[in-house]
């Protein structure tokens, strides 16, 4: 039998040298969706903790879900192992650790007191965090806005959300007197729906992006870095409150600055007419 006579069934059964190549392991490849899974596992565990009561446990756990999911990102743009597979995992990540992990130890912690208003919260903030994720995993493939509004997120980032839901309990945990305010509760609920309609807003808002590092100044943001672990190690909730009251606060900043882009890009050009003489 010649070679172009033999069946096709030949070349994928029983024949070793016309088997497809068997997929390679690669480490690069592997270890972005490893941290991925990393912060899907501590969301799954912070809902564990505050069913247990656990709340500043589950806060932390939370806390590091967003840090590995920074990372993971980074470090799968750094060895250029970049994929479909680890977009997509990654959406699922968030929407456990950012969209359902939160609201869960909000729900447990104050707002199954505050009848339906608590648990509408708790379905609305879930279902906006995954409207939001769906919204931009397809901006991501093709996104309309010009160039220059690149630079900004439209509405808040799914971790950032979780945060500040997160911000009451935070305080609570910083200032323990706070907790004997039970008639908060309805408005903690509140505060969650208003974050949950941030998320999906088109509300522009500061993103990485925009923040250039001169080669110079590696080393004092190296320092800088590490002194902020160092007070996130020791003093966590008062960090955390700091940031979540910072990350607040900027969100109007990114609105102005975002407007003053646009009225910069979107204004007429004028030319000059050349003079003339009679």
């Amino acid at each position: 039998m010649t070679q172009e006579n033999r069946p096709l069934e030949e070349y994928f059964i029983g024949d070793p040298e016309h088997e497809a190549p068997r997929p390679e392991f690669r480490l690069r490849r592997f270890l972005p969706n490893f941290l991925t899974l990393c912060a899907l596992s501590s969301g799954l565990l912070a809902i564990q903790k505050a069913i247990n009561g656990q709340f500043d446990l589950a806060v932390l756990l939370i806390t590091f879900s967003a840090i590995v999911d920074t990372l993971d990102g980074a470090l799968a743009r750094l060895l250029r192992a970049t994929s479909k597979f680890g977009a997509e995992l990654d959406s699922l990540s968030d929407f456990l650790s950012f969209g359902v992990a939160p609201a869960f130890v909000m729900y447990l912690w104050t707002l199954d007191q505050a009848g339906p208003v608590g648990w509408i919260a708790v379905l609305i903030f879930a279902i906006c965090s995954a409207l939001r994720l769906a919204r931009f995993n397809a901006m991501s493939e093709i996104d309309p806005r010009p160039e220059w509004a690149h630079k900004f997120f439209m509405g808040v980032p799914a971790p950032a959300g979780a945060g500040l839901i997160l911000l009451p309990l935070i305080v609570q945990l910083q200032f323990p007197v706070l907790s004997g305010y039970p008639m908060l509760t309805p408005l903690i609920g509140l505060w969650v729906i208003l974050i949950a309609a941030l998320m999906v807003s088109k509300l522009p808002t500061l993103s990485s992006k925009m923040i250039k590092i001169p080669a110079r100044s590696t080393v004092p943001l190296l320092a800088a870095a590490g002194l902020f672990l160092a007070a996130l190690v020791h003093a966590p909730w008062l960090m955390l409150m700091l940031m979540g009251i910072a990350y607040a606060s900027s969100i109007p900043v990114g609105f102005q600055k975002y407007a003053t882009l646009k009225r910069h890009h979107t204004a007429p050009v004028t030319v000059d007419q050349p003079q003339t003489f009679d």
